[in-house]
């Protein structure tokens, strides 16, 4: 018998897990968590969570494992809960510290649901009614929940206004939830919510008259530089030992415990031998990117962005014929939220960028193959398992296959962002 058929295969091992995350900001646009949201990658768009309770306990804590890739202690993750997984008790096996249990809209409040939060939250973990918009029948959560999410899209304004001032107090935090916009940010921000999820951190607020500063523009200038096939490799190396900033953070990134590396390693072109100039390249074009726009909305673009980059150049070396080469893929997906980045349209950014036409009409939203893998990546970004699925149909790709590529793009670019945005100390560091 071979070793590994000695040992059974762990459920988490069996079903490949489907994961997503959706950020949520603070009043003052800092990252405060995120929602958590997975699907067993099992080749159907809508794949419940298995039945056993055990079993799903240990999908739901891998799946958390993955979603919190990069993350920092204080960052919360939301994780949905329909009402088996709560009476069985599956809450208990995440963090508490880190995690919040959110009760689907779904879940009725049954005495035997109240009693499973009450353990809960004895136990010390966080509750959050979701898709609240009044309903009578959820009123009986709302003196367990420590946060309400108010679907704002579903109410007139005017309704969700008077249910924030009936909602107030208690200890309870109000969350915004589908916000769409800037101006609906804002709106909700002076009606007394504390936290907003929605889209709206990705759609470009574009501002008459804007232009990149100088700055912005050498970098934006130079990412584009990066992408054509004919770059110097040797000029790469040669950009990050003239700057101090760039130096410190390759060498964290490259000490980082993702490569694991017993020695230190101190020396720029140690690192860059180590790294490889194609992959040195995309970590040069994050960090540009991290600089264009250091906010912590920017910051969470970058990482949408590095996350699509990693997803379609994977792509690209799985399915047949693909558009572009997948390292002209990765630029694609990275530089597909440049316009929310610096508030400008995507013509004016892309304007005198070395791209290919493939990649640039696909930013431009034309249709072509180009276009419809970066359609791909946004619908499973955000959770649009139907969508998503139709895609893959068309690609031949399984979910299967679909979920590895997006488990590895979401590792690459939490642990690529932790890293990149790290000013560096006055320490000497050698060239």
């Amino acid at each position: 018998m071979q070793k590994h058929e000695e040992h059974e295969a762990s459920p988490a091992q069996l079903e490949p897990i489907f994961v997503a995350r959706q950020p949520i900001f603070d009043r003052d646009m800092r990252v405060w968590g995120y929602e958590l949201l997975y699907r067993r990658a099992d080749d159907s768009a809508e794949a419940e969570v298995a039945d056993d309770a055990r079993a799903t306990s240990v999908v739901i804590a891998d799946g958390v494992t993955l979603g919190r890739t990069g993350l920092g202690p204080q960052e919360k993750t939301l994780v949905n809960f329909p009402v088996d997984l709560l009476c069985q008790g599956a809450g208990f096996a995440l963090p508490s510290e880190s995690c919040v249990i959110e009760i689907l809209e779904t879940v009725p409040p049954s005495p035997e649901v109240l009693k499973a939060l009450r353990d809960l939250k004895r136990a010390g973990y966080t509750l959050a009614l979701d898709d609240f918009v009044g309903q009578p029948e959820l009123e009986a959560f709302l003196p367990l929940a420590d946060i309400v999410k108010v679907d704002v899209l579903a109410l007139p304004e005017r309704e969700a206004a008077g249910l924030v001032t009936r909602l107030r107090g208690g200890g309870r935090k109000l969350l915004a939830e589908k916000v769409e916009d800037e101006a609906m940010r804002v709106r909700t921000l002076q009606m007394g919510f504390e936290l907003f999820q929605g889209f709206f951190f990705q759609r470009p607020e574009i501002v008459s008259g804007r232009k990149m500063t100088s700055a912005q523009s050498t970098r934006v200038r130079l990412m584009g530089e990066l992408s054509d096939e004919d770059f110097d490799p040797g000029r790469i190396s040669r950009i990050i030992e003239t700057d101090l900033s760039l130096s410190y953070r390759l060498l964290r990134y490259i000490n980082s415990a993702t490569f694991g590396r017993r020695g230190t390693v101190d020396s720029i072109r140690q690192a860059s031998m180590m790294l490889g100039q194609r992959n040195l390249a995309q970590w040069l074009q994050a960090v540009l990117m991290a600089d264009v726009n250091p906010t912590p909305k920017g910051r969470e673009l970058v990482f949408q962005s590095v996350r699509r980059a990693k997803f379609l150049e994977l792509l690209g070396k799985a399915i047949k014929q693909p558009p572009a080469r997948p390292d002209s893929l990765f630029v694609l997906g990275l530089f597909s939220l440049l316009d929310s980045l610096l508030g400008m349209p995507m013509d004016q950014v892309l304007s005198g960028l070395p791209l290919a036409p493939a990649l640039s009409q696909a930013l431009l939203g034309l249709d072509g193959q180009a276009r419809d893998l970066l359609l791909l990546a946004e619908e499973m970004e955000q959770a649009d398992w139907r969508t998503a699925s139709q895609y893959l149909t068309e690609l031949k790709l399984p979910a299967s296959a679909a979920t590895m590529l997006n488990a590895d793009a979401l590792r690459f670019a939490g642990e690529l962002v932790r890293e990149i945005q790290v000013l560096p100390p006055k320490e000497k560091i050698r060239r």
